[in-house]
């Protein structure tokens, strides 16, 4: 019988040192998830980059199936998410150009502005999770997609059951969650039909319309993708990022002094801070394939932990240590391959901006209780973060 994955309860940002040992003994290795049986598991970093890249490992072949997994939410077909090949390339050239480096940084002054309006209001001491890193992101996406702001309170609740983990939400709340997300969208594209309007989801309902390049099922998918997506990590790498901060106050004081180096530091800090809880989504072998120290065969599923790979010491020597100065290179925080994550650059400026912003304005920033994270949830973060300055 393999082994029961995850190997212990998620704790803060600290990685199981299970990962340490897999990585040096056994990257690739059989164990038993909590939903759908056994799979392989990856832990390294070359092998965890070559199941990504490789198109012999198929997101598609999960649609609909019960296959060994982190949550208990079956994949649905019609996502970006479980597309391969020319059905992912189609769907993602539609929205390519929203997330380019041109199109992120004409929103830069806009995210600069929603993050001033933000610390403007924030009480001292308070919450910077429910006033600062949570309604940042979740304003610049609405804006972007063409969501009601107001409307976040339901999407947010109906997200945290849908990335939930074992430990978290039942899978008929997880269940729930989804057909409440699909039942708003199915709605706000009916509307941005009768009234297009200049965002993101008008858009794609004119490819549907005009081109017929998305079906209706896929279009109302991509729309919950996006906002799931386009909140919960940015949110959650944010407020992580500032924890990991006051967890290094010499790295914090070397950022403040050198605000230049913020883009490079961010890159660490993508790299070491774990941010999801456990192995990513699963991917299904269309053959027999080599991966390290084992032969995967056709069929088998294979899942990665990408936090364990960015830890990986052939790669990044001290990989535990957190150097902002480190010359990162490609760490695999958003991927790689084709579900390379699109909106990237996205978070990249959302972090510059919002995390410059801070250390700028508030140099006595400080926590001013302890920090309890949440659980259950494909996604790592402090449930609050009360700071002082």
């Amino acid at each position: 019988m393999a082994p029961t994955y995850p190997f212990s309860e998620t704790d803060g940002l600290v990685l199981d040192p299970t990962y340490e040992r897999l990585r040096r003994d056994e990257p690739v290795t059989r164990v038993t998830y909590p939903y759908g049986g056994e799979g392989w598991l990856v832990t390294s970093y070359e092998e965890t980059k070559f199941v990504l890249g490789d198109p012999r490992f198929s997101r598609a072949r999960t649609i609909n199936q019960d296959v060994p997994r982190m949550q208990p939410l079956i994949a649905p077909g019609g996502s970006i998410l479980t597309h391969d090949g020319q059905d992912h390339a189609r769907m993602r050239r539609l929205v390519s150009k929203a997330f380019t480096v041109r199109r992120v940084e004409e929103l830069r002054p806009r995210a600069q502005q929603i993050t001033d309006d933000l610390l403007d209001r924030l009480d001292n001491p308070g919450d910077l999770v429910e006033g600062f890193t949570l309604p940042f992101p979740i304003t610049v996406i609405c804006e972007l997609l063409g969501v009601p702001f107001e409307d976040r309170e339901d999407f947010r609740k109906w997200s945290d059951m849908v990335l939930a983990t074992v430990g978290g939400h039942t899978p008929e709340e997880a269940m729930h969650g989804m057909l409440k997300l699909h039942a708003y969208f199915t709605d706000l594209v009916a509307k941005r039909r009768a009234e297009p309007a200049d965002d993101l989801i008008s858009a794609l309902v004119a490819a549907r319309d005009n081109e017929d390049r998305l079906s209706e099922d896929e279009l109302v998918r991509f729309g919950i993708t996006l906002l799931v997506a386009g909140h919960e990590t940015t949110a959650n790498m944010l407020a992580n990022s500032v924890v990991t901060l006051f967890d290094h106050p010499d790295a914090m004081k070397r950022l403040r002094e050198n605000p230049d180096g913020l883009p490079n530091a961010i890159e660490e800090l993508l790299r070491f801070i774990p941010l999801g809880s456990g192995a990513g989504f699963t991917r299904i072998a269309t053959e027999d394939v080599q991966v390290g120290n084992a032969l995967v065969k056709e069929g088998d599923a294979v899942l990665v932990v990408v936090s364990s790979a960015n830890h990986d010491e052939s790669v990044y020597p001290k990989s535990d240590e957190l150097d902002l100065e480190r010359e990162v290179g490609q760490h695999l925080q958003f991927g790689h391959g084709i579900h390379f994550c699109l909106g990237s650059q996205l978070a990249r400026m959302e972090l510059q901006v919002a995390l410059g912003t801070l250390l700028r304005r508030m140099p006595g920033l400080r926590l001013e209780e302890p920090v309890e994270f949440r659980k259950g949830s494909l996604v790592r973060g402090p449930l609050k973060l009360v700071v002082g300055w």
